[in-house]
């Protein structure tokens, strides 16, 4: 009787522990924040622009006018390659731990003139670890200008929805959407023709915003 006693009794408490509990992790999961990285080259990196005026520090304060509990780390390295990310990627994975991770590179790639099967299977490796570590992936398209030649500049761009629909992953196919295809292009670039100047970068957070937004729900 002494042992079906004690059994009771524990089977209560526990009971009564879970209850307790639900609403603190039900509370706990509600408040999370999610860590977005942001892991780029000079697109993200303000290459030539004044600090804070970059996409990504726009869309820090775009989530703080909406509300969205979420930090921003921007891990971006002006020049750097999909070679370079990848290899970058793992420390900032598990120093950060983010639920989102965006993967805006590749241009260097072309700039370089280095082999797309090299490029295509640095963003596979890419979003590979960062969904094994438990993150959402946003890949960020880039294309070349026709000078390329036809081929390459479509081969270019069909890499990021390629590795985007094998992976299953969010994407942007063209960073640069409305300005580098403007019919005023120039004036949003620099000097170089190359970077967009500080008055284009909030075209690029609207382009990336529907498709990250969508991974912050």
């Amino acid at each position: 009787m002494g042992n079906r006693r004690h059994f009771i009794l524990s089977a209560a408490a526990a009971v009564l522990a879970g209850l307790c509990a639900a609403p603190v992790q039900a509370a706990a999961a509600k408040g999370r924040a999610h860590t977005i990285v942001v892991v780029g080259d000079s697109m993200s990196a303000e290459y030539g622009i004044q600090r804070g005026s970059g996409w990504v520090a726009l869309l820090e304060q775009r989530l703080q006018q909406q509300k969205v509990n979420a930090k921003v780390v921007n891990a971006s390295v002006s020049g750097d390659t999909t070679a370079g990310g990848r290899a970058r990627l793992p420390a900032l994975l598990a120093q950060h731990q983010p639920t989102v991770v965006v993967i805006e590179l590749g241009g260097n790639d072309a700039l370089r003139g280095l082999p797309l099967k090299n490029t295509e299977d640095n963003l596979s490796a890419m979003v590979q670890a960062a969904q094994k570590a438990g993150a959402q992936v946003l890949l960020v398209g880039m294309q070349v200008p026709p000078n390329y030649g036809s081929d390459y500049t479509r081969r270019f761009a069909q890499t990021f929805a390629d590795v985007a629909r094998q992976h299953k992953t969010a994407l942007v196919p063209f960073l640069l959407e409305g300005v580098a295809n403007a019919p005023d292009a120039n004036r949003w670039f620099q000097a170089d023709r190359i970077h967009p100047n500080e008055q284009a970068h909030p075209r690029l957070l609207d382009n990336v915003w529907p498709a990250l937004k969508g991974l912050l729900r």
